[in-house]
């Protein structure tokens, strides 16, 4: 084999199978003039992943699922902890896969709004290469 193709060869195998980079889901939250970022590598299932605790009232979940690519989803879930069973207050759904659009990602800014107190959460969630 001559050494160019050779070379060829080496490259096109050690493409194919390297791992193609893992993406994950970041959203940062503000709450009461905090912001912290929550990151969410992919789920094999969408029933997995606890919610986080954000303040004393909000809980907030994001469900990354990207296969089977018939169902390939970002499921972000905003509820409010005001008593026995969580108050689901916003639930935005994203087919997968997505694309950052400008400063707040694939999201927007978000402002969701606890009922009880009038507390606001805002958030934006982005796509990155882990």
């Amino acid at each position: 084999m001559r050494p160019i193709v050779a070379v060829i060869a080496v490259a096109l195998a050690l493409s194919v199978s390297a791992p193609a980079l893992a993406e994950t889901v970041a959203c940062h939250l503000n709450y009461g003039g905090e912001t912290q970022i929550i990151e969410s590598a992919p789920l094999a299932t969408p029933y997995t992943g606890a919610p986080t605790a954000i303040g004393s009232f909000f809980l907030f979940r994001v469900v990354f699922v990207p296969e089977p690519s018939d169902l390939a989803r970002i499921n972000l879930y905003t509820h409010a902890e005001l008593g026995e069973v969580p108050i689901p207050l916003q639930h935005a759904s994203y087919p997968y896969p997505v694309r950052n659009h400008g400063r707040y990602g694939f999201t927007g800014l978000q402002r969701v709004y606890e009922p009880k107190r009038e507390s606001e959460l805002q958030y934006w969630c982005e796509i990155r290469n882990a």
